[in-house]
């Protein structure tokens, strides 16, 4: 009788549960939960469909073939299927703070088959621990750098800043080290070249790099334009162009919307 009458009260405690105050039954919200596999090379996945992993000492052979620097026994390794900016700006804040350097920066054609890259990054350092070090403030860095990238089902819009480029934003766009960075990206191509020209027409910046399909990209249909400057001017240019580029990618399709939290 015991068990039946506990039976009856946990039924009548979930039915709550499940609804509201009017009465509406409420679904469950389904979030993303973190995987893991446990392998020690494996450090962690963030959005993006990105990928941190760190090998402690890389096979000689391999090493060779890599061009890598002899001091650099072990390596982290960042890779996303959408998204170049937002990894190259969080691997960015991830050489500041750490004691690695960036070996490489690939930009693949990907974007799971949008209009984009996706990224590969590579960090080189002497202890593993520096190298693992990186890889996890890259990660932890994605949420605010996919802030202000922006999507619907006709292309996407990315814009980042950062007041002071460091050894990342030199390496794959020649930003100056030290100095403000702003980087526009619209996709398709034809948004791009519009939302680029409004960029330095609304500031006095310097243009680092004029990215379109067949220059500079992956023959991906994108223009990205990288600038830099003063802090105040790099920071108009880059809010000027977001302004115009959600504007006009609206009129291809929804309104476009950010996964994250806007940051610029």
């Amino acid at each position: 009788m015991q068990e039946e009458l506990m039976g009856k009260i946990m039924e009548e405690v979930m039915k709550k549960l499940d609804t509201n105050d009017n009465g509406t039954k409420v679904e469950a919200e389904s979030k993303p939960s973190q995987k893991y596999c446990g392998l020690t090379e494996f450090v962690g996945t963030a959005i993006g469909d990105t990928i941190g992993l760190v090998i402690a000492n890389v096979d000689y052979n391999l090493h060779e073939f890599m061009k890598l620097d002899k001091k650099f026994r072990s390596i982290g390794i960042v890779g996303g299927r959408t998204g170049a900016g937002p990894q190259i700006m969080a691997a960015d804040e991830a050489v500041k703070a750490t004691n690695t350097e960036i070996i490489t920066i690939e930009l693949p054609r990907d974007t799971k088959g949008g209009a984009g890259h996706g990224s590969l990054i590579i960090f080189g350092a002497e202890d593993v621990s520096d190298a693992r070090r990186a890889v996890e403030v890259t990660l932890k860095e994605l949420d605010r750098t996919f802030g202000d990238v922006y999507g619907n089902e006709a292309g996407h819009l990315e814009f980042q800043y950062t007041a002071r480029a460091s050894y990342a934003c030199e390496k794959a766009f020649g930003a100056p080290v030290g100095k403000s960075f702003g980087l526009i990206v619209g996709a398709p191509a034809a948004i791009g070249v519009l939302i680029a020209d409004v960029a330095v027409k609304a500031a006095n910046v310097d243009i680092i790099a004029y990215s379109s399909p067949a220059e500079g990209t992956s023959f991906s249909n994108e223009v990205i334009l990288a600038v830099s400057g003063d802090s105040g001017a790099v920071r108009q240019s880059v809010i000027a162009a977001r302004e115009v580029g959600l504007k006009l990618l609206a009129t291809l399709g929804e309104e476009p919307k950010t996964d994250t939290t806007p940051y610029i």
